[in-house]
């Protein structure tokens, strides 16, 4: 008997110690010092409960333990215990009631093993293959849906020259109608075709380096305008943000429906936030990528979140919560199938109440890439000047924004003084300003004084369907700034900037 004892108090792999009836501890071996931390002079006498979690204690679990080891001649379960140190550790647990020669209850044995190594390496290994389980499942759908929408698109195109050609021959306004409606529903399923190409990462894209703070910034305007008055919508991009290789027309429609689906989740009001930065992923750390440097876009909300369950299946085709009419499903799938077409991936973080965090992850510039663009853009204008446009009405907005685009600007946009003020603030070296003069809340000629303290040396037109004259009349710092009248031709705008510059 004492060579027992003996051993198993230099047992060091298993806790294990007698308990009394009553659940106290009356033994301690090396293993349970050293998984628990307690010496055996801080221990004995001290009732076992204190080494399960506040919840389980609360929720009567040591108690029941030595309930089911009376009953059931043992009691075996898993589970977080606590060290001395406040710390967790994974338990396997065993509780023999223990009997004398005359039956009755003498105490328990109790032996405990630290699992947590093993217990990690289980789950990671489970979330090894729901990882692989879902980009085969992807896969598949993706080859499904892309065959359909090329056959579809071909189908379509049939429909929409036919309605087209027709169009030419219906005389009666009956016949004009329908057509005109036909023609809407085959534009409709156009642009879904053209969805499920993306999901299926085969949609044409045009590549480019572009800084996505640039481009967000550029098309920061139309995203404001997708949200409603009760949401606070707000920028965190991160400076000197490296360039990533991207179609920034397809970006653009990306980024829209990651803002469309967060302004739903939080339509009676909330915060909608895009953020930039960069991180560095160790291998397949989001989902296949390779270890590296990669620009993260967020775009965040704080609205309801969504459960497990639909979170697993949200970037899915067709796939939607939301009410019939309300929306195809293809949002999400189209955001995933274009950020895997430019090497990239989409990490979804959500929860019931907590909001949903969606990040894209596209690989940044490395100094290989820069010296490729550098020397191919040896004889081409790579420093493009860059405008911002400033306008309260979006047709006008959008228009202006075109014209500069095809004069070679980089452009910027905003629809109020304010927010113009806040792309000068994060974009230091815009050349040109182009602003309406009357707008709500800012004028444009405040905006102008307000750049002139930002950049000095910024180019600053005004513009107006007033004459001059009447806006010089009450505004005395008006003949300081370059002026053109609504409306204006690309060749009237061109005389203006050479006059300003």
């Amino acid at each position: 008997m004492d060579q027992f004892r003996i051993f198993v108090a230099g047992v060091t792999d298993y806790a294990i110690y007698m308990l009394s009836p009553e659940g106290y501890v009356s033994s301690w071996n090396a293993g349970a010092q050293r998984f628990k931390g307690y010496t055996e002079e801080e221990i004995i006498g001290q009732h076992f409960s204190r080494f399960y979690t506040e919840e389980d204690r609360l929720a009567g679990v040591p108690a029941r333990a030595i309930q089911t080891a009376l009953e059931q001649g043992k009691f075996e379960a898993e589970g977080w215990r606590v060290r001395k140190d406040g710390t967790r550790f994974w338990a396997s647990i065993v509780i023999d009631p223990i009997y004398d020669n005359n039956g009755k209850l003498f105490g328990f044995a109790k032996i405990t093993r630290d699992i947590t190594e093993r217990r990690e390496a289980t789950l990671a290994l489970e979330r090894a293959k729901e990882a692989l389980f879902q980009s085969q499942k992807l896969e598949a759908i993706g080859k499904l849906t892309g065959g359909v929408a090329h056959d579809f698109n071909n189908l379509l195109a049939v429909i929409v020259s036919g309605v087209e050609l027709l169009s030419r021959e219906a005389k009666s306004p009956v016949a004009q109608k329908v057509l005109d409606s036909m023609e809407r529903a085959a534009t409709r399923g156009a642009t879904l075709t053209q969805q499920l190409l993306s999901f299926a990462r085969q949609q044409p894209l045009k590549r480019e380096w572009h800084n996505l703070n640039q481009v967000i910034g550029a098309f920061e305007a139309v995203l404001r305008r997708a949200c409603n008055e009760s949401i606070t919508f707000t920028l965190s991009l991160a400076p000197a943000l490296s360039p990533v290789h991207i179609d920034a027309t397809q970006f653009e429609v990306a980024l829209l429906n990651l803002v469309s689906n967060a302004r739903d989740a939080i339509s009676d009001g909330g915060t909608l936030t895009i953020a930039t930065e960069h991180v560095e992923l160790g291998e397949q750390q989001i989902g296949q990528l390779p270890a590296g440097r990669y620009v993260k876009v967020t775009v965040k909300d704080n609205g309801c979140g969504m459960p497990s369950e639909v979170a697993t299946r949200a970037i899915e085709p067709f796939f939607t919560t939301k009410e019939i009419g309300k929306g195809t499903g293809m949002g999400l799938s189209q955001v995933y199938g274009f950020v895997q077409q430019c090497e990239g991936d989409l990490a979804l973080e959500t929860a019931p109440g907590k909001g949903t965090a969606v990040s894209l992850y596209l690989p940044a510039m490395t100094a290989a890439d820069g010296k490729a663009v550098a020397t191919a853009a040896c004889d081409s204008n790579i420093d493009n000047e860059i405008a911002l446009v400033v306008d309260d009405q979006p047709d006008v907005l959008d228009i202006v924004v075109a014209l500069f685009r095809d004069m070679g600007y980089d452009v910027l946009s905003a629809n109020n003084g304010k927010d113009a003020i806040e792309i000068l603030k994060r974009t230091p070296n815009i050349d040109v300003l182009f602003t309406d003069v009357l707008m709500p809340g800012m004028s444009g000629i405040v905006l102008a004084q307000e750049a002139r303290k930002l950049a000095s040396g910024i180019k600053i037109i005004l513009a107006s369907g007033f004459p001059a004259p009447a806006i010089a009349a009450a505004n005395s710092d008006f003949g300081s700034f370059a002026f053109i009248n609504k409306p204006y031709r690309s060749a009237d705008l061109l005389k203006i900037l050479r006059k300003a510059g």
